[in-house]
């Protein structure tokens, strides 16, 4: 009863907190790390490389982390916190689960194990300049988790000995059983002979002759909390005697509003009771508090985090209040609603003058927030956008820092790679969301993402209107934005609906008023999956009551990427084409027509500029006064995108010639370069920058697609170019 009452209360502080707005003293990200960077030399730049875990020097200038895949240590210089440097990498005889900073070594756990039965490895201490292993001590197991007491008297080590999920359909138990190592600190490095042994069967009611030690924390009374997340316990230890001094189940929560299907929908209207919390990474607050991060392994996972007090009671659960803030952000994965959700992971507590906050990072959102620790229910402050699979994160207050390290590498799918980010707490407003989503009618998030095409309303300022892509194929909408807010808020979502249901076969890429209170929705077609290229009319409830399928003559040359954009000049629709088809000259596409009073069809070609990777296309078409804006752009990402930007072309020229014919080929003029506004948050440059309308103002709005979260970062660039 507690428990629930304090989290709806709590609740209550958070919206109302949210609802203020960007506020002053905000932490935003001022530089973006990839990891390639410190690829020794003689490894090819395709290797895959991650930050898993990450810790910094006590003088706050060396940042360390955990490279799974090549089996060592990163370094990184952030003297200058601006502009991070590849710091070396250090090749280790396993691989390293964990990193801890002790004066002047690297304390890092090195998994050598076999099989899931024979489990080993070491506890290795790296002396942080040379960067050359001192010394090193035989763990008994596999190891997990590291930390160091803040007095550097203890360093601790979870010994997970992780359950094969393949076994038995990961069925527990499977020994040998994990424990927890103590080993005493001398001048930063462990000493070997004294380490102690802590067992924990016996404890938790799940699993109890298997337990599974993930994550480890000291207070300053040098007591440890340990988290046994497949067996839902936690674990308090006195460092000194290696007694277990208390320990209780981490219980589960009741979750209201969420979405439980993979489905290509983003519905929050689902209850799941009493759901094991299953914590993963734990912090201190204090010496009687600590957090725990529910990401769920086994049976569980509550999609947020909880606030205990050692002696086992709850202070404070998040529930769904976090995944809520993940949503209205543009970041929830849809893909992972029939699992864990947003799945928070990673933790990090600092104190920034009065202030202590909690950072939760959502492994799969691609998202951190950040709380004010009140004593009481924590105050959310923002949502800051992180790389893909944030998995841990350090705090240096001395220098107003938060750092975080995201270990998922997409190069084999020519994704962005793994990135070490870093973030400034000043007293500038927050820079991030740029746009996000309010709730409907029934307090339910509004969820979204995968924005293409946008348009706006002719005569109120600052009202857009945009559509989602097939990556929502089962919940086509039209989502209409303020934009006169900061961030820019979603206030509505209208699904695209034909007789009734929710309209299938579609894939909306863009949008143009028809000037009567309905829109005309252009649909990239894929004929080989009957998905047909068309052009469809909604009313204002967004229901579709005509069709325009592409003519024979346009199809039989088709290739793959088809409609990009839609927009209306007097009596004709425009729309682009995204890239070449076969009856297309190299570097050129079409714009094709239709002319609404004689329902006939033509086009021009518009050239393309040369790509120096990848493709070149286009993805978005706009008219306003005597001109047509396009949207050009290559397919690459990171330092590797070099067109992303914004052309125009005199309506004049914009006369069609027939289908099949000769088609007049249209002169266009650079109106901006889109690269600086997709650099300003100082992440990595993202792909696809796919909508821009310009509103009765004058005012000229874009938009990225963050690929409905899968295999993205799930940020969403939106802005303001100005008068155009």
């Amino acid at each position: 009863m507690f428990d629930r009452t304090f989290r709806r209360s709590a609740l209550a502080v958070m919206v109302a907190a949210v609802a203020t707005g960007a506020q002053a003293d905000a932490f935003n990200r001022i530089a973006s790390f990839s990891t390639a960077k410190n690829l020794p030399a003689g490894v090819e730049r395709q290797q895959e490389t991650s930050a898993e875990i990450i810790a910094v020097s006590e003088d706050g200038k060396t940042l360390v982390y955990s490279d799974s895949p090549l089996e060592g240590l990163g370094f990184v210089d952030i003297s200058n916190a601006d502009a991070p440097k590849p710091a070396g990498h250090l090749k280790l005889e396993g691989e390293p689960t964990s990193v801890a900073i002790a004066g002047d070594y690297v304390l890092t756990g090195v998994n050598t194990s076999k099989s899931y039965v024979a489990p080993s490895g070491f506890l290795a201490a790296i002396d942080l300049d040379e960067k050359e292993i001192e010394k090193r001590c035989d763990l008994g197991g596999q190891p997990d988790s590291v930390a160091v007491s803040k007095d550097g008297k203890y360093v601790a080590v979870a010994i997970e000995n992780e359950r094969d999920e393949d076994l038995n359909e990961g069925e527990l138990p499977q020994l040998p059983a994990g424990f927890l190592v103590i080993a005493p600190l001398e001048d930063g490095k462990p000493d070997c002979d004294g380490m102690r042994r802590v067992e924990m069967t016996g404890l938790a009611e799940i699993g109890a002759d298997d337990p599974e030690p993930e994550f480890v924390d000291f207070n300053d009374n040098n007591e440890i909390v340990v988290t046994l997340q497949e067996n839902n316990h936690l674990v308090v230890v006195d460092a000194k005697t290696a007694k277990v001094i208390n320990h209780f189940s981490a219980g589960s929560v009741d979750l209201k509003n969420v979405d439980l299907k993979k489905d290509r929908t983003l519905t929050f209207n689902k209850t799941q009771e009493n759901r094991l919390r299953e914590p993963d990474s734990v912090k201190w607050l204090d010496s009687d508090r600590f957090v725990t991060a529910n990401e769920g392994d086994f049976n569980g996972g509550a999609r947020g985090f909880t606030i205990f007090h050692k002696d086992g009671r709850v202070l404070y659960e998040s529930a769904e209040a976090f995944e809520h803030q993940i949503i209205m952000a543009g970041h929830y994965p849809e893909k992972r609603s029939g699992k864990k959700g947003n799945e928070p992971e990673g933790l990090a507590i600092g104190t920034f003058g009065d202030d202590t906050y909690i950072f939760v990072l959502s492994e799969r959102g691609g998202a951190i927030g950040v709380y004010r620790d009140t004593g009481a229910a924590p105050e959310f402050v923002q949502l800051l956008p992180s790389g893909i699979a944030p998995e841990s994160a350090v705090t240096i207050p001395s220098r107003n820092l938060l750092v975080s390290a995201n270990e998922k590498d997409l190069i084999e799918d020519k994704g962005p790679r793994s990135h070490v980010m870093v973030y400034k707490l000043d007293d500038d407003a927050a820079a991030y969301p740029q746009i996000k989503s309010g709730r409907n009618d029934v307090g339910e998030p509004i969820g979204w993402g995968a924005l293409s095409g946008m348009t706006a309303d002719a005569k109120k300022p600052g009202l857009l209107y945009a559509v989602n892509d097939s990556f929502y194929s089962k919940q086509p909408s039209i989502f209409t934005i303020d934009a006169n807010q900061t961030p820019a808020k979603i206030v509505k979502a209208t699904p695209v609906t034909r007789d009734g249901k929710a309209a299938e076969k579609l894939d909306l890429e863009g949008i143009t008023q028809d000037g009567q209170g309905g829109f005309w929705l252009a649909s990239e077609g894929k004929t080989k999956k009957k998905v047909p290229h068309a052009i469809y009319h909604v009313n204002a409830n967004g229901v579709i009551d005509r069709t325009l399928n592409f003519p024979e003559t346009l199809l039989k040359h088709e290739k793959r990427f088809g409609s990009e954009g839609i927009t209306l000049i007097g009596d004709s629709l425009w729309i682009a084409i995204q890239r070449q088809w076969e009856d297309d000259p190299e570097n050129t596409v079409k714009l094709v027509s239709y002319n609404l009073k004689t329902n006939t069809w033509g086009a021009v070609r518009y050239p393309t500029e040369t790509a120096t990777k990848g493709w070149v296309g286009l993805s978005e078409i706009t008219a306003y006064d005597d001109e047509v804006y396009i949207i050009e752009r290559d397919n690459q990402i990171g330092e590797d995108a070099k067109i992303k930007r914004l052309y125009k072309v005199e309506q004049s020229e914009l006369k069609p010639a027939p289908l099949g014919g000769e088609l007049p080929v249209v002169k266009k003029e650079l109106v901006r370069d889109f690269i600086p506004d997709l650099k300003a948050l100082n992440g990595y440059v993202t792909d696809k920058i796919e909508g821009f309308t310009v509103d009765a103002t004058g005012t000229g709005y874009a938009v990225t697609d963050n690929d409905g979260v899968d295999d993205s970062s799930g940020e969403t660039n939106f802005f303001s170019v100005g008068k155009m």
